[in-house]
């Protein structure tokens, strides 16, 4: 057996020492053997029935000052995306409401922020609080952030805090230039010094290769600690982007980074994101299968679509899925 994965499973605790070599060779198995043991993993930590369902809004759309080239909601770029301001506090608290009906157990809310500005700190955070109330995890996405601010937001009853990596350090600067890969990471670090749970991946699909998605998941994997919640994004092409025309990632190529993922961060939970939209059924079996045991459920995410609650309750019937006992979840 492969020696990466011979000390995983000889280890009660997760490594944070993996070398960028051993993650490549991970990549590099035969694919049944890869995702086999990557089930055998899931198996030692999670229930492999269970998965955990989110739902995200946009609280503040568009307008983004940043580049990232495979987002409608920049500034810089000529797409369909509107900008508008900073919803209130009611209207995300009753669109919390809605999506605890539909069976969400975690609520995500997003705002194309570069950065958190203090003057917002109380609006968000009486969003925050609002939802905690109605027995939802919460979860927040609102560009960089200071110790102060997470402080403030986990005070309000934040529970995780998203901030993507988006790649590997090698291929990072092909898809954004307004920020670096150390901001991203002094957010994270931001995050975890108030002890709040981490919710960071990346997006495969960008023109990436192989070892540039393997540089992200070493990169996560050997952070002090590992993300709590690991979303793994297929890139949604929007129409007036950079990144508009890109190349689909081989589904198959897909798989492996979920089973990867899953491999070097056993406790996390790791995220089925975007892209599901365009993906097969029996595709999003396999990612299930490899170690997948959270994805967003609603009709849409920030800008684009997501599978609806119809499709996806058959989906998760048909696999003998359910929604994840609460408290398990990192």
């Amino acid at each position: 057996m492969n020696a990466p994965f011979n000390a995983v499973l000889d280890e009660s605790q997760p490594r944070h020492d993996w070398s960028l070599t051993e993650v490549e060779a991970l990549f590099e198995l035969p694919f049944m053997d890869l995702v086999f043991r990557a089930a055998q993993v899931h198996r030692m930590w999670f229930d492999p029935t269970e998965v955990q369902l989110s739902q995200l809004l946009s609280v503040k759309t568009g307008g983004c000052p940043e580049n990232c080239g495979y987002c409608s909601q920049s500034q810089r770029f000529k797409t369909s995306t509107v900008a508008s301001k900073l919803l209130d506090a009611d209207t995300v608290i009753a669109a919390a409401v809605e999506a605890k009906a539909g069976g969400a157990q975690r609520f995500c809310m997003g705002a194309a922020w570069r950065d958190l500005k203090d003057r917002d700190v109380p609006k968000v955070a009486e969003m925050i609080a609002g939802v905690k109330a109605l027995g939802l995890e919460t979860c927040a996405t609102l560009g960089m952030l200071t110790r102060d601010q997470a402080q403030s937001l986990k005070d309000a009853g934040l529970d995780y805090y998203n901030h993507n990596l988006d790649t590997g350090p090698d291929y990072y600067d092909k898809v954004v230039t307004t920020r670096t890969y150390q901001d991203r990471l002094d957010t994270l670090e931001a995050v975890r010094s108030v002890g709040m749970n981490t919710c960071c991946g990346g997006i495969v699909g960008m023109g990436e290769t192989r070892r540039d998605r393997a540089g992200l998941l070493h990169t996560l994997a050997t952070l002090p600690a590992h993300p709590d919640s690991l979303p793994i994004n297929d890139l949604m092409p929007i129409p007036g982007t950079p990144l508009g025309d890109s190349t689909p990632v081989d589904g198959i190529e897909f798989v492996r980074m979920i089973a990867v993922a899953r491999i070097l961060c056993p406790k996390t939970v790791v995220r089925l994101s975007a892209g599901r939209e365009h993906m097969s059924r029996e595709l999003q079996a396999l990612c299930f299968l490899a170690g997948a045991n959270s994805m967003f459920i609603g009709g849409r995410l920030l800008t684009t679509a997501n599978p609806d609650k119809d499709t996806d309750a058959a989906l998760m019937a048909d696999l003998g899925l359910r929604p994840m006992t609460m408290g398990v979840s990192a």
